[in-house]
């Protein structure tokens, strides 16, 4: 591991040196998809994607296809094709929750009004699908319709899932693999088949992709507690205001004493509460100790699937892309 690892702005530069020139490509593409003669839904697309962002569905698809040895151009306009998707689905997830704030700035939904985002969100979609069919893959297809499939079963369960304390670990992982860690292998299993690897080698990088995606969510949700609300650039406690059982309230639950856990239960409850107190909670148990030692459970996994593909420079951004994941503040 490199010594930018404790720093992860310059680790991230680092990660994706070696596609920066198809990173840019990524974002032309995208411009260039959102055209359209409805003014509203040309303002509202453009508004929403050049929000920033890591891009880390586009990347990974990126460096997985390097890794495999492809040499071609297609991995490019996957990527834009991939991070619109997500962009969607972040659309309609700020609907559903009734965000205000994603990325620092206003969400869509509360500039414009809940109809306006679910339509264009609508539109980004079709927009995706588009893409995918224009690049005359079935296996690229298949991965993402199964995602988008697998996405919208996600926001059910998580839904089913709001409000509940008994949520468990079990009940967690079956959210973020389908809300999360499904687009992360979908973009593997894309890169795959475009690369026209081995059976095998499609498998492990699909395996790595998943144990990103779920390290990634859990980082996400220990930000929720630890974070910096400028710099994660959602409201801190959001997670907990809208009912969502996430680890480390999952295993603050577990050690806390009888007293505070009924004060975390009746938040969870009525998405209301001494949000600071509950946070102490969860800061002085051992909880968010546990949740990083779960998600290098995650990255371990990374780690060994990746021992599979050949030794490259873009194989070693990949194994740096694991400690982002853990290390980032956003």
């Amino acid at each position: 591991m490199s010594d930018n690892t404790k720093d992860p702005k310059a680790l991230i530069r680092q990660v994706l040196a070696p596609i920066a020139d198809d990173m840019k490509a990524v974002d032309d593409i995208i411009r260039n998809e959102l055209s359209s003669d409805v003014p509203r839904m040309r303002e509202i697309s453009e508004y929403i994607t050049s929000a920033g962002g890591k891009r880390m569905r586009p990347a990974l698809l990126m460096l997985i296809c390097r890794a495999l040895g492809y040499e071609g151009e297609m991995h490019r306009y996957l990527g834009a094709t991939i991070e619109l998707l997500h962009t969607a689905t972040l659309m309609h997830d700020d609907v559903v929750d009734e965000s205000d704030m994603r990325r620092g700035r206003p969400t869509a939904n509360s500039r414009w009004g809940n109809g306006a985002a679910v339509l264009v969100g609508d539109f980004l979609y079709t927009r995706s699908f588009q893409m995918m069919v224009k690049a005359g893959n079935l296996r690229v297809m298949e991965a993402l319709s199964d995602a988008a499939n697998r996405l919208s079963e996600g926001e059910v369960v998580q839904m089913v899932n709001a409000h509940d304390p008994s949520v468990d670990e079990e009940r967690y992982f079956r959210v973020i693999e389908r809300k999360t860690a499904c687009l992360f292998e979908a973009g593997a299993r894309m890169a795959a088949a475009v690369a026209g690897c081995p059976k095998e080698l499609e498998e492990a990088v699909a395996d790595y992709a998943l144990a990103l995606g779920n390290a990634f969510q859990i980082a996400d949700d220990v930000l929720d507690y630890r974070g910096n609300a400028a710099d994660t650039g959602k409201n801190l406690g959001a997670d907990l205001r809208e009912g969502k059982v996430t680890l480390p309230i999952i295993y603050a639950r577990k050690s806390c004493t009888d007293e505070e856990r009924a004060l975390i239960d009746e938040a969870i409850r009525q998405g209301d509460g001494d949000f600071e107190t509950i946070a102490g909670i969860v800061l002085k148990s051992d909880s968010l100790r546990r949740c990083a030692e779960r998600a290098e459970q995650e990255l371990e996994r990374g780690r060994r699937a990746l021992e599979k593909l050949a030794p490259s420079i873009f194989r070693d951004s990949l194994l740096e892309l694991l400690a982002f994941t853990v290390q980032r503040d956003r």
